[in-house]
């Protein structure tokens, strides 16, 4: 059983008296993850390959391809352009996934901190962007042109932003609070 799922099985009873939770169905839990990317101009036929392998090694899922839904003249898309990749992870790979984004990538990143609270929206869920793919372990550090980036979206079941916050907290997941001042 991975970290992760350990730690939401114990959240009903570290966040019950702060939440004041009658039952154990009100304590939050993680919903989904989404892993998404764009692809932007790349009309190469072996860079989106190379892309859509990359992010099914990373999720251990295929990626579903994402059109454009109209045509941009300005932008040069058209109506059925691939602009991004998504997979949407549940389940075993969900928390094995969460569990590699914080014991083993985010400590990767260069210049790591944490991350920000504001990055938790009013909904309950939190979004990370990560400039680069090569964090991962999956990927190869040979290929550092092709390299891309990542948004992941943890969704949860909390209710209010504080709750998703204490939530986090309790998973392990490095939120540092922003003071407002740029260095």
């Amino acid at each position: 059983m991975s970290i992760t799922k350990q730690k939401q099985q114990t959240a009903y009873a570290a966040l019950q008296a702060a939440f004041g939770y009658t039952s154990p169905m009100q304590g939050p839990r993680i919903q989904k993850i989404i892993v998404s990317t764009g692809v932007g101009k790349k009309r190469d036929k072996k860079q989106l390959e190379l892309i859509e392998d990359r992010l099914a090694k990373i999720t251990g899922q295929k990626p579903a391809l994402r059109p454009a839904r109209m045509s941009i003249a300005s932008f040069k898309v058209r109506e059925g352009d691939t602009v991004g990749m998504q997979v949407t992870l549940r389940g075993a790979r969900m928390y094995d996934f969460i569990d590699k984004v914080i014991h083993i990538a985010l400590p990767r990143t260069r210049d790591f901190r944490g991350l920000k609270a504001t990055a938790i929206d009013d909904m309950g869920n939190l979004t990370i962007g990560i400039k680069d793919n090569t964090i991962f372990p999956e990927t190869s550090d040979e290929d550092l042109k092709d390299v891309f980036g990542l948004a992941v979206t943890i969704v949860t079941s909390a209710k209010s932003k504080a709750e998703a916050e204490a939530f986090f907290r309790h998973l392990g997941m490095p939120l540092i609070v922003d003071s407002g001042v740029k260095r």
